[in-house]
């Protein structure tokens, strides 16, 4: 267990029936980077019993965030969502990912394109001041099925506008647009269908994507992660990673997390 460090649940939050977050405190020495995540679990069996979670909090506050969904026969996410505070979890002592503004070229306008638990990471990006010295606008898409699980508009809307260190940044620059596909909802659709009718960019007032200028991240379902990103390639958009930046990044957890672990740990890949 020397690769991570035990840390005490703070608070929990549910949603709705299927999303869930909840706050720990944070080890002084963990550092991390806005939109990168960590292994995350629970001992079972003296074992660690792990996942990987995007960090939604910023790299500079002192607890931890996590935005997760609900796997009702998940090994792991059937134990956390009983969480309480005091609770103890272990969270690994390194954080790695794509979803880093470090891993994109220069531009004008930073996309990021999350579907339900897959706003995560954009929570830490979007409450990093460089991310707004990079880029004049930030527009931050979150879709989801229902209105419910639209999760952490409030924040975003009213609180983070009103943050000493990013407030103005946020009310000048980020443009938020949340969408739903299956309630009444001012917007309503796919992203990428917005993105391919050109209606996202009649309703922000930006012009439709282009590689000169654009930049995008994306995280959320293998639908939206394989769609996106056939849409910008067919753009002429180049994906970028660790060693080369480029227009474009969509996370890969699934293919870094094991940089992360010793074979003594089991790795979960629930959906």
């Amino acid at each position: 267990m020397s690769n991570f460090n035990q840390e005490s649940v703070l608070s929990v939050h549910h949603w709705t029936d299927n999303l869930f977050s909840f706050t720990t405190t944070r080890t002084p020495s963990f550092c991390f980077r806005s939109g990168e995540f960590t292994m995350v679990g629970l001992k079972v069996d003296e074992k660690p019993l792990l996942r990987a979670y995007s960090l939604a909090s910023a790299h500079y506050e002192d607890r931890l965030e996590f935005f997760s969904t609900k796997v009702p026969d998940g090994p792991l996410t059937s134990r956390l969502q009983h969480l309480k505070e005091g609770d103890e979890i272990i969270v690994s002592r390194k954080a790695t990912g794509t979803l880093v503004i470090d891993n994109l070229e220069d531009g004008r306008n930073l996309y990021l394109i999350g579907t339900g638990s897959g706003l995560a990471p954009f929570l830490s990006v979007i409450k990093n001041p460089e991310t707004y010295l990079r880029f004049e606008n930030v527009v931050l898409l979150h879709g989801c099925r229902r209105i419910a699980e639209l999760a952490y508009g409030e924040m975003i809307t009213e609180k983070l506008p009103s943050d000493e260190l990013v407030g103005d940044f946020v009310r000048y620059q980020l443009i938020y647009y949340p969408t739903v596909t299956r309630d009444p909802f001012h917007n309503r659709g796919r992203i990428t269908d917005l993105i391919a009718s050109g209606k996202l960019f009649t309703d922000i007032e930006l012009p439709e994507l282009e590689p000169q200028h654009d930049r995008v991240m994306i995280c959320g379902s293998p639908a939206l992660m394989r769609d996106a990103r056939e849409l910008l390639v067919a753009r002429g958009f180049v994906e970028g990673n660790h060693g080369e930046p480029a227009q474009f990044v969509v996370e890969k957890a699934s293919t870094e997390r094991n940089s992360l672990n010793s074979s003594r740990t089991m790795v979960l890949h629930e959906s």
